[in-house]
């Protein structure tokens, strides 16, 4: 009886510590998604994404710029660094099996822990100075460094989970390995490599520091790669750090934005995980 006693006990004590745990990640979350919409939904309107910002005081404005230069810069560093991650993944996957592979992994585990920061020095270096001016193009191979390893590695564990006798099979009917890899193994982890994806593109959404070495910012539209470009998380900084009134509520705005745009793509990536899995 007592015995019995005692695994309730321990039962009770370790759900109520668990409970506990969870709370204790959710609650500040909730505070902080509720405090960005408490400040910003006042200032999200048809302007914000339609206008640029005023000139210093001027009040209202937006931050369509800062939006389109992130997606440019995005979409830029999804065309450098997914195939460079899939690719990637797939050599490792299918033929690492060699010291190479183990030396790429070991580099892409560090490269992944790596302070985004460092990213940015390292593209300023390489691109920058080179070309003697700061650039969205730097920027989104700023971005696209950081989103290799998230993919390679992602890519790398889903296509390990392809069972091998759909590969045996497609070689057994004459496929070229080639042909089996793309059309076979990498289409039967699709979705697990699409979770894999929107990590990565919901991880670099967010980032300032690379940005703040290599695209700078940009006061108005701004089209051209070879120049400064504004993003969004760039302008929520400047404006954060501003004096005026009325740039602090478009930063809590953008700031509302980007949680929303990442909470999305978070839920999405959820939903592709849960195909994979078939939940």
């Amino acid at each position: 009886m007592k015995s019995v006693f005692l695994r309730n006990a321990k039962n009770y004590l370790m759900t109520g510590l668990m409970l506990t745990a969870t709370l204790a990640v959710l609650i500040p979350l909730g505070l902080i998604f509720f405090h960005i919409m408490k400040m910003g939904m006042s200032s999200v309107n048809l302007d914000f994404f339609t206008q640029i910002p005023k000139p210093t005081g001027e009040t209202g404005g937006g931050m369509a710029n800062g939006m389109l230069g992130s997606l440019m810069m995005i979409a830029m560093a999804s065309l450098i660094g997914l195939p460079v991650g899939i690719f990637g993944a797939i050599y490792l996957a299918e033929f690492g099996g060699s010291k190479v592979s183990t030396a790429i992994r070991f580099a892409a585990d560090v490269l992944s822990g790596t302070p985004s920061i460092i990213t940015g020095m390292v593209a300023y270096t390489l691109l920058v100075v080179p070309m003697k001016g700061f650039s969205a193009l730097a920027g989104s191979v700023a971005l696209a460094m950081i989103m290799i390893p998230i993919v390679l590695r992602t890519t790398e564990e889903q296509l390990k989970l392809v069972p091998g006798s759909l590969r045996e099979a497609s070689l057994a009917l004459g496929v070229p390995m080639w042909r089996t890899t793309l059309k076979v193994t990498l289409r039967s982890a699709l979705s697990g490599v699409m979770t894999g994806v929107l990590l990565a593109i919901a991880r670099v959404a967010g980032e300032t520091a690379p940005l703040l070495f290599t695209a700078l910012g940009n006061q108005f539209w701004g089209k051209d790669l070879t120049q400064p470009m504004a993003a969004l998380p760039l302008q929520i900084f400047s404006f954060a750090i501003a004096p005026y009134e009325d740039w602090h509520r478009l930063a809590w705005a953008g700031a509302l934005v980007l949680v929303v745009v990442m909470f999305g793509l978070s839920l999405t990536a959820r939903y592709f995980g849960r195909t994979r899995t078939g939940e």
